[in-house]
């Protein structure tokens, strides 16, 4: 990179639907030549009665710089909002180049990224976006994400460089798969393609695995399942919009990695862990007990279902005003395995690490805040729920009985019930 690269960081305060500016990021090399992050508040943001802090972690609110050598120079919350593997992939396509800098991807992004921060090189922020696709669009989109999946050169000329600017779409979290925003009714949609190497059907998937964490008391993101050009698409509201008169108001939201101060290296992973999330939503939430009933009851589902990519992106702290809560949960995807003695989740879940067993998810209920007999209320009703609600839920989500075969062995495999838990 270049010795020194600086833009603006702009907010949406709470209450409001256009952008402020809140303060100025710059990544500069060292003597070394490695890269360190700098962020400072802007002074007349400090001054603003709706000023807030950009996380809860690395960036609260004062005067004076922060700085970082982690992630490239690039802080938590800011990674938050840049592109995702997706996202990534259709910027790369746009450009005309296969690998760009951290700073690029930063800048590349769209204006409708997660949560409620964009970037500039204008110490004036833009007007927010107004316009977005809508459902009629979605056979259109569909054939695009197709193209640039299978990295079709026949897509080029001004309409198609003008349907992948319209594809660029911020992180999900960690989302993988080819997406975009859409607008129906009073709301913001995610509309997440099916790809050619699927081996099921995925949008009805996720959409019957949303409804079954619902039936078994979680908090869940609404989801939709869509029809384009004779293609199940799934549409998942977006938690982190709301509609006004005037627009949309945008709600900071962080990952569960900005949250643990990790990233993606695989050293970092060994600090991927809800025993660790738990406690750092019990110092960031401003209601503890619940967010944490929520947090055991979701990990325990992930093991039920063998959600195996539960991993801290596909967690996030949401504060849809000053205060801040755990978001609902969303990406949720069974793995079924041919492995039945043990299968792991992506983050810690016990004293015995990741192992999804139901001895190790009880191990370290106290951490959330939670009695033995509580915990075990919790875990016995989801087991039971997913018991015998995971096949009528998913065929009342149009998952074919084939489908339904495909993915059944990630159910409550046969070492979730061990004794052992080591």
């Amino acid at each position: 990179m270049t010795s020194e690269r600086e833009c603006y960081v702009y907010i949406v305060p709470p209450g409001a639907t256009e952008f402020v500016t809140a303060g100025r990021f710059r990544v500069s090399l060292t003597r070394d030549g490695e890269p360190v992050g700098q962020f400072v508040y802007g002074r007349r943001y400090l001054e603003r009665n709706e000023a807030v802090e950009l996380d809860p972690v690395e960036l609260r609110l004062r005067r004076g710089p922060y700085e970082t050598a982690r992630m490239e120079g690039v802080f938590g919350a800011i990674r938050d909002s840049m592109p995702d593997f997706w996202g990534r992939r259709v910027i790369e396509r746009h450009t005309g180049h296969t690998k760009l800098e951290e700073f690029d991807y930063l800048m590349y992004g769209p204006d409708d990224r997660a949560g409620a921060l964009g970037f500039g090189l204008n110490v004036e922020p833009p007007a927010t976006q107004r316009r977005f696709n809508r459902t009629l669009d979605l056979e259109r989109l569909q054939a695009t994400a197709d193209a640039i999946s299978n990295d079709d050169p026949n897509i080029a000329g001004s309409a198609a460089r003008q349907v992948e600017e319209f594809m660029l779409v911020g992180t999900s979290m960690g989302g993988a798969r080819p997406k975009t925003v859409v607008e129906q009714g009073q709301d913001l949609w995610i509309a997440k393609f099916t790809r050619h190497d699927d081996r099921w059907n995925h949008p009805r998937v996720e959409h019957g695995l949303l409804k079954l964490a619902e039936a078994c008391g979680l908090t869940v993101a609404d989801s939709d399942i869509t029809t384009a050009g004779g293609r199940d698409l799934l549409l998942v509201r977006r938690f982190d919009r709301d509609r006004v008169e005037d627009g949309y108001r945008r709600h900071r939201m962080v990952s569960a990695l900005t949250l643990l101060q990790s990233d993606d290296d695989p050293v970092a992973r060994r600090d991927w862990s809800y025993i660790l999330l738990a406690d750092e939503i019990r110092r960031v939430s401003t209601k503890p007990e619940a967010d944490l009933r929520e947090l055991f009851a979701r990990m325990c589902f992930n093991a039920a279902v063998s959600n195996l990519d539960d991993h801290p992106r596909n967690h996030a702290v949401l504060a849809k005003g000053r205060d801040w809560r755990l978001s609902p949960a969303f990406d949720l995807m069974p793995t079924p395995m041919i492995a039945m003695d043990r299968r792991d989740l992506a983050m810690a879940c016990g004293s015995a690490g990741r192992y999804a067993n139901r001895k190790n998810l009880l191990s370290q209920h106290g951490r959330f805040l939670l009695s033995e007999e509580d915990a075990t209320a919790f875990l016995d009703h989801i087991v039971e729920t997913v018991r015998n609600a995971w096949r009528p839920t998913m065929r009342r989500a149009g998952v074919s009985e084939a489908d339904c075969e495909a993915i059944a062995t990630a159910f409550l495999y046969e070492g979730f019930f061990y004794e052992e838990a080591a």
